[in-house]
């Protein structure tokens, strides 16, 4: 017998949304079939199926007549419903949800992803500097954008930029730079019967080399005396191939290919100088359709501009026959352009900024590395499998792009694992992507809030550097739930590689030896903390051998900034201050008289590189912060004695201080300088303080590490 209340969650759930009707295979009568409270259907018109019931708790269609034409036979498993015809037992029908399709994604989006940022990229003004094209961006952002402040310096030939730039330069977060193409191929290449001369485009290429070298270097004038973060834009290369002939395609004779090579040698100069990061525009073109907004088809190839209709060849019109409006011949997508320049700009401002970075990626097995379940769908006796070609190679391959940047990959599974570790090679196929791959892997029955949680705790990051995939849904709210850092994705696989691979958040600035090798160093540290529970501390310091090379970086071209920004700019926990540094605020900071020094560590376990940065002011540790990853071997008390006995060294003999200001994520150093021998000498009740330590005082260091100078 069929209770009321279920008879009421039945008509709930047909009268919610449109449900798709027809034959089981083959094209459905209709998709937006309504199930009204009345009694009623809508939207599909048909005498056959006019009016609806649940009876006995099946559903029913009864014509316009009332005569019973459809009845429930039964339920599957994904919600459809199975009917079978009154009158012909033999004829069935399903009745299913309309799935609906979203809008489609937006090219700023599709190329930029946001689903994995967190915090506001807090751009307040921004300074650009080019041509015509740059004017369209500096009219349409300062429109499209109102809470930045856009300034606009115009940009054609290789002139020097004013003196000072429209505000004050450290009121800018960046700017944007690009230099128009035809100053650089110049209005030579316009007499297409030059093409044909020999060498004449490479003359072209060779000039525009020149050229270019002289345009960015003025472009450059404010990041060179000011360290303004800078982003130039290159070239939109030509929708065509320009030749004379169909064998010059790719070839010396095609102005395109110079296009092309201009932009390589743009990518080569921008390297030589600190701060300037590349923005790839023709990336965007590619991906958006050039034929959408480049105006090579109306416009002299070496424009590479927007295309528009000028205002003579509008209404009242000054011809015989009238010029259509420009965007009914062509389609124009100037407006997703713009979204999507700009949407590169705050990508790119949050990468060098290291917004809400991302160190993690773990990952669950079934449905999300892999179709179906290991389980169930691997099993010897059930062929075929499921295909691994698609999103699940895809996949694999992004999880072997984010090792190479340095972030950290995991797995967490609800599994049994001696039976992954059995069918992995069958599974896998081909065999791109080995267990050995993950830095940890946890599979196992526990909860995954409490896997995830201990796999953090061996990498000794927090939760909100860490991002969760996961295909099922309940999974992805447990998680969550325990753990509101994380950020979690996975219900679609068709966007998983695309949000791992572009966002922001999981690119690099810089690739430093340390970022290569970060895989390498945590297994070193899983071997380090299984030696570290067989033993005493101090018989564990001691076995270890830790050797620390202390060392200066005096100037701001040193080898090692990449790495010192990465280090200052990520790291939380051991961290005095917690201060985030640009490049700029380093030059200025080193041109003031400050020190920097940093600091390697290698034990008998893993060379753990550049762990550690800190900056010196007069007599001053203005700021001390230390990788994670060497944490409780004592390397602090090691570094910070090493550096009082080299200040003591200098003209400087009398106290050492020290500045400390506590945040909720720092508690692991907030011990540092008490511990070390200093004393509080200030402090001002919400967190800030400075420590000194006196000149006949002593700096305790360890006696298990060997530092050297």
């Amino acid at each position: 017998m069929v209770m009321n209340n279920q008879i009421a969650s039945i008509r709930t759930r047909l009268q919610t949304g449109d449900w798709t009707f027809g034959p089981g295979a083959g094209r459905p009568l209709t998709t937006t079939m309504r199930f009204g409270p009345d009694g009623g259907i809508v939207g599909h018109e048909h005498p056959n199926e006019a009016r609806w019931d649940i009876r006995r708790g099946r559903l029913v269609l009864y014509n316009m007549h009332a005569v019973p034409m459809w009845q429930q036979v039964r339920a599957g498993d994904d919600g459809a419903i199975v009917l079978q015809a009154v009158s012909d037992p033999d004829m069935h029908s399903l009745l299913r949800p309309t799935i609906k399709i979203s809008a489609p994604m937006k090219p700023a989006e599709f190329l930029f992803p946001r689903e994995l940022s967190v915090t506001p990229a807090g751009i307040s003004r921004v300074l650009l500097v080019g041509s015509c094209l740059t004017a369209l961006y500096y009219e349409q952002f300062s429109r499209l954008y109102p809470d930045i402040r856009f300034d606009y310096i115009a940009f054609n030939y290789a002139g020097s930029l004013p003196d000072q730039p429209p505000a004050a330069a450290d009121g800018y977060d960046f700017q944007y730079v690009q230099i128009p193409l035809r100053s650089i191929l110049t209005d030579r290449i316009i007499w297409a019967v030059r093409l044909g001369q020999p060498g004449f485009l490479r003359q072209i290429l060779e000039d525009g080399y020149g050229i270019l070298d002289t345009m960015l270097d003025s472009a450059l004038g404010y990041n060179r005396s000011y360290g303004l973060l800078t982003f130039v834009a290159n070239f939109a290369v030509p929708q065509m191939n320009i030749t004379l002939s169909l064998d010059e395609r790719h070839g010396t004779g095609d102005l395109a290919q110079v296009v092309r090579d201009l932009n390589a040698y743009l990518a080569q100069c921008i390297r030589k100088y600190d701060n300037v990061i590349l923005c790839d525009v023709d990336a965007i073109g590619n991906s958006l359709g050039k034929q959408y907004f480049l105006d090579d088809m109306v416009y002299f190839y070496s424009h590479g501009a927007s295309f528009f209709q000028d205002e003579w060849d509008r209404p009242p019109h000054h011809r015989i026959e009238a010029i259509p409006a420009l965007d009914t011949v062509y389609e124009s997508h100037q407006a997703e352009l713009l979204a999507a320049v700009y949407e590169q700009m705050v990508s790119t401002y949050r990468t060098v900024r290291q917004m809400d970075q991302v160190k993690a990626v773990i990952f669950d097995l079934d449905n999300t590395l892999w179709r179906g379940q290991i389980a169930e769908d691997y099993r010897p006796d059930r062929q075929p499998w499921p295909r691994t070609d698609g999103w699940p190679l895809g996949i694999w391959e992004a999880i072997h792009h984010l090792r190479a940047r340095g972030i950290l990959v995991a797995i967490c599974s609800k599994n049994d694992l001696a039976l992954v570790q059995d069918r992995w090679d069958s599974v896998v196929q081909p065999g791109f992507l080995s267990l050995d791959d993950f830095a940890a892997v946890r599979i196992n029955w526990q909860p995954k809030p409490e896997n995830i949680q201990e796999i953090c705790n061996i990498f000794n990051i927090k939760t909100r550097n860490v991002v969760f995939v996961d295909d099922n849904p309940v999974e992805r709210e447990s998680v969550r739930a325990a753990l509101p850092d994380i950020r979690v994705i996975g219900s679609n696989p068709y966007l998983v590689r695309r949000i791992l691979l572009w966002s922001a958040e999981t690119q690099v600035l810089h690739l430093t030896d340390e970022s290569a090798r970060r895989e390498v160093m945590v297994k070193g540290q899983i071997a380090r903390e299984q030696v570290r529970n067989a033993k005493t501390r101090g018989e564990f310091l001691d076995y270890l051998g830790t050797e620390v090379s202390l060392s200066r970086a005096d100037h701001e071209a040193d080898r090692n900034l990449g790495r010192i920004m990465e280090l200052t700019n990520r790291t939380n926990q051991f961290n005095t201050t917690g201060k985030r540094w640009t490049h700029a605020e380093i030059k200025e900071f080193l041109s003031g008289g400050g020190l920097i020094f940093t600091f390697s560590v290698k034990d008998r376990f893993a060379d753990y590189g550049l762990v550690g940065v800190v900056y010196v002011l007069g007599h001053t540790i203005m700021q001390f912060l230390m990788s994670c990853r060497v944490m409780g071997m004592d390397i602090e008390y090691s570094v910070l004695a090493g550096i009082v006995n080299a200040m003591r060294k200098g003209t400087h003999v009398g106290a050492v201080n020290g500045v400390m200001i506590k945040n909720g994520d720092n508690g692991p150093c907030q011990a540092l300088y008490e511990t070390a021998g200093f004393h509080c000498r200030d402090n001002d009740g919400s967190g800030s303080m400075m420590f000194s330590i006196e000149g006949n005082e002593t700096c305790i260091a360890p006696s298990h590490i060997t530092l050297k100078m």
